[in-house]
């Protein structure tokens, strides 16, 4: 009962979103503002002080990142080469399949969950996700296509305020180091308002978004909420990791499509198929989610 219970507010946030933006409430100005400082403002708070204050030094375990990152790369593979042969150059499918919305929707579901030690799990995994992910994104557009390397490219991807929030965190937790109290209190309460906000700037997002379940966004939306959590939940058992990295690892893996990937699209087509299975994923979680953490502590 306690993961419905967690995620009913999360996805209320998003629906709320969606009808603001539908009944055109919250019209795409209005939405363009309060977007930029969820994502500018108030979210980088949320992973900057989450990182500054985590335990990390006893949550970096190399079999946590592995339990993750290596089906994580094997999706990302997997649906690559399939996408390759149908399409015939390079996409962000791969990359759609794997990178999971793990700060709107994981870091509440954790911290309420799991409380404190599941969030240094979380952060341990996103300290490096985005870096890992797009870099081997990048790697791909240049191997596969026609596109040469571009470091600038992949910088201006990563240079984003919700990662440099994460990185400044992170650097200030490895420091040892705090802020002084009025800026940590000013930190915090910037903090309290980016869920909300962000989540109904999610909502009325996906209400721009065409539902078009072709079979490339259905495949997509199976690899993201199905295949990923299921190959994560055979790594932790295989690494013999334990009931809370287990169900902390599935609950990410299970997350639905991330919106960041739509940056890496090539083409219209492209982004189309990738923000409907964005959208779908978002929908179908609210059933997948509860199901997976059924099983991720019955297995």
């Amino acid at each position: 009962m306690a993961v419905p219970v967690a995620i009913l507010p999360i996805f209320l946030l998003i629906i709320l979103g969606y009808v603001l933006g539908r009944r055109q409430v919250l019209d795409p100005r209005a939405n363009q503002a309060l977007a930029f400082l969820a994502f500018n403002i108030f979210m980088p708070m949320v992973l900057f002080t989450g990182m500054a204050n985590a335990p990390l030094r006893g949550g970096l375990d190399l079999k946590v990142l592995g339990a993750f990152f290596i089906p994580a790369l094997m999706i990302f593979a997997g649906v690559n080469v399939i996408a390759h042969r149908v399409v015939g150059h390079p996409t962000p499918f791969g990359l759609t399949a794997c990178f999971g919305n793990n700060v709107l929707i994981g870091l509440p579901l954790v911290a309420t969950l799991f409380g404190p030690h599941g969030l240094v799990l979380l952060f341990t995994v996103l300290a490096v996700h985005s870096l890992l992910l797009f870099t081997f994104q990048s790697l791909y557009s240049t191997v596969a296509g026609s596109e040469p390397f571009r470091p600038r490219t992949l910088v201006k991807s990563l240079a984003n305020p919700t990662i440099v929030g994460l990185l400044c965190g992170l650097l200030l937790n490895l420091a040892q180091l705090s802020l002084p109290g009025p800026l940590d209190h000013l930190a915090h309460w910037l903090a309290q308002a980016a869920l909300p906000c962000a989540l109904i700037v999610l909502g009325a997002n996906l209400a721009g978004f065409a539902l078009k379940p072709s079979r490339t966004a259905l495949g997509i939306t199976f690899a993201k909420l199905f295949a990923m959590p299921l190959i994560v939940l055979l790594a932790c058992k295989w690494l013999a990791l334990g009931p809370l990295p287990t169900n902390v690892l599935v609950l990410m893996a299970a997350n639905p499509c991330g919106v960041n990937t739509l940056g890496f699209s090539r083409t219209l087509q492209d982004s189309q198929k990738a923000s409907s299975a964005i959208c779908l994923s978002t929908v179908l979680a609210a059933l997948t989610l509860p199901l997976w953490m059924w099983l991720a502590t019955r297995v």
